[in-house]
């Protein structure tokens, strides 16, 4: 499958703090990915280097087989980018705006404005200077989607949006980019976002990617472990450490933990600890019970 983003060995610093050391993955063409980490592991940087802002210390960012350092502008008006901040012009209305950024691109599909406008009821006359954040990131958005990319590249794209516009919105980048073959790669703090959206998702840890696969494989596989005993925390420390086990905690006397171990691995685990294993019980999650699952919740 043709990668439209490779990342090679990514490092880098601000100062003297590791911001991570040797990260690697690739998208997929028409894939939609996502990447989850808690605030200041790394995402916002990876956007940046993504977009050719930042140079990493170390390591090389591909985008269509071109470094994105070196990439000709022509090749860069296929990436669709929004950062925090979104729209500048506040002193223009939602059709001047579209026919200002109208200009600079050849693909440019006013349709997919419109439409989406239309869907969020913003009306043709308003003025974005009058808008709230949530209205002014969803002609951003909008923006985006009309430069016809090949790559979207979102950086907490539901950004000031409220439930029910954060919904259509997911549902309509989503029938966008499967029906236009488009590969999208997103970050959000709202992870059931991510769950409705996203093919593939990655989560990052400081300084570490901890998994990159399919949502639905993610979320078949990785599992919530609990088992009552009255001796939760002395298990709590005997599972401490086995690098199948991912945060072991207590509550009152459950014991709990997260593992991509099956029960029959899980049991073999626990049979010379001497845990009540007929007492152990398994269950999936959705998408935020896993990120907090793998990165713990402090």
């Amino acid at each position: 499958m043709e990668n439209i983003i490779e990342c090679k060995n990514l490092t880098h610093y601000y100062g003297k703090r590791l911001i991570y050391k040797d990260l690697s993955f690739n998208v997929p063409k028409g894939r939609i990915l996502g990447l989850l980490g808690k605030n200041g592991t790394g995402k916002t940087t990876t956007i940046n280097i993504l977009s050719g802002f930042l140079k990493p210390r170390e390591g090389n960012c591909y985008i269509f087989g071109e470094d994105i350092q070196t990439m000709q502008p022509a090749l860069r008006q296929n990436i669709g980018l929004l950062i925090e901040g979104h729209v500048q012009y506040t002193f223009m209305n939602i059709e001047e705006i579209e026919r200002y950024y109208a200009a600079f691109y050849p693909n440019w599909n006013r349709t997919a404005y419109y439409e989406l406008m239309a869907k969020l009821k913003i009306a043709p006359k308003q003025k974005i200077s009058r808008m709230s954040c949530g209205q002014r990131s969803q002609v951003a958005l909008g923006l985006i989607l009309a430069q016809n990319p090949e790559l979207l590249v979102l950086d907490d794209f539901s950004l000031g949006l409220d439930p029910g516009y954060r919904r259509l919105f997911i549902e309509y980048l989503y029938d966008f980019a499967k029906s236009e073959g488009k590969t999208i790669f997103l970050t959000s703090h709202i992870i059931q976002d991510m769950e409705r959206l996203v093919d593939d998702c990655i989560i990052m840890d400081y300084g570490k990617i901890l998994t990159q696969q399919p949502v639905t494989d993610l979320m078949n596989n990785f599992k919530r472990y609990t088992l009552s005993s009255d001796h939760a925390e002395a298990f709590k420390a005997m599972l401490e450490g086995n690098q199948l086990i991912y945060n072991p905690a207590t509550r009152r006397d459950q014991l709990e933990f997260y593992s991509f171990a099956d029960q029959r691995e899980i049991g073999e685990i626990l049979a010379p600890m001497q845990l009540p294993t007929q007492q152990l019980a398994c269950e999936t999650m959705n998408l935020e019970d896993i990120f907090i699952g793998l990165t713990g919740k402090y």
